[in-house]
């Protein structure tokens, strides 16, 4: 797992270098950090169920950096009235989400062993995430950049990239000899192989919206709602292939920041 931190802290880096130097030629630059509660949607539970999605929430965090356009315009005059300089931002994103899973619903409250077999499975899903993202913001960048002398102090937008993402599951099951290998252990319509414990990686695709509100002029707040969709079904531990498997692996996390402006 360290090994797959620093393959993720490598392109961050070298990232936050090449936008830093941007930043010398009109670019500014912006970062912060993240932080709030993820709703995990696996295969733990049953689609659509009340206590499955209020069960089975945990945490993310993260740093993100942004390279801004708006003050690109004081070193090209054709670029000043640009509606992408006015309108976008480009958004890079380090961040770790970690959410303990469990088994709700009727298949999981029966009184059989089927259902005491789903009651003492457990597990954590643990991802880290690397990506960029283009921000769209309907109302004026260069209003909001002025909203504490008279400009708008919220800067509604929407938002669409991709992530890389270093998954790590655990599983774990206090059934019978309490080994994870033993499809005896788990619930019995489950085929064999669909439980596993295996580090791997894959991409996800990452919606949000939110809205930024001015603090000071050279800070803001921000609240951000994601929805992401991982290319994988393995990230939770669990793959198995009974029709309600419908989609893979997905979460929402809703984040809280809080970003300030370097130049």
């Amino acid at each position: 797992m360290t090994l797959r931190i620093k393959q993720l802290l490598f392109p961050l880096i070298l990232l936050l270098s090449v936008q830093l130097s941007y930043s010398q030629i009109g670019f500014s630059s912006e970062i912060g950090i993240i932080a709030g509660p993820v709703a995990y949607q696996s295969d733990f539970g049953e689609r659509s169920d009340f206590d499955t999605n209020s069960g089975n929430v945990g945490f993310g965090i993260g740093i993100v950096y942004y390279m801004n356009f708006d003050y690109i315009a004081n070193y090209s005059r054709s670029f000043r009235n640009s509606y992408f300089r006015d309108h976008f931002k480009v958004r890079a994103e380090l961040s770790w989400n970690k959410t303990t899973l469990n088994h709700y619903g009727q298949w999981a409250d029966k009184n059989s062993v089927a259902g005491e077999k789903l009651r003492t499975h457990s597990g954590e899903a643990q991802n880290w995430n690397l990506g960029a993202q283009l921000e769209f913001y309907p109302m004026s960048l260069k209003s909001f950049s002025y909203g504490r002398r008279g400009g708008d102090k919220f800067a509604p937008f929407i938002s669409l990239g991709a992530q890389y993402v270093a998954f790590n599951p655990s599983v774990t099951t206090t059934y019978g000899d309490q080994n994870i290998n033993n499809a005896d252990n788990f619930f019995p319509s489950w085929e064999p192989g669909s439980i596993t414990d295996e580090n791997g990686s894959t991409l996800s695709i990452v919606g949000s919206v939110g809205v930024r509100y001015k603090l000071t002029t050279l800070s803001d707040l921000m609240v951000d709602f994601r929805i992401q969709s991982f290319f994988d079904d393995k990230t939770d531990g669990l793959d198995h292939q009974l029709a309600s498997n419908k989609t893979n692996d997905w979460l929402v996390w809703l984040n809280f920041g809080y970003i300030i402006y370097l130049d």
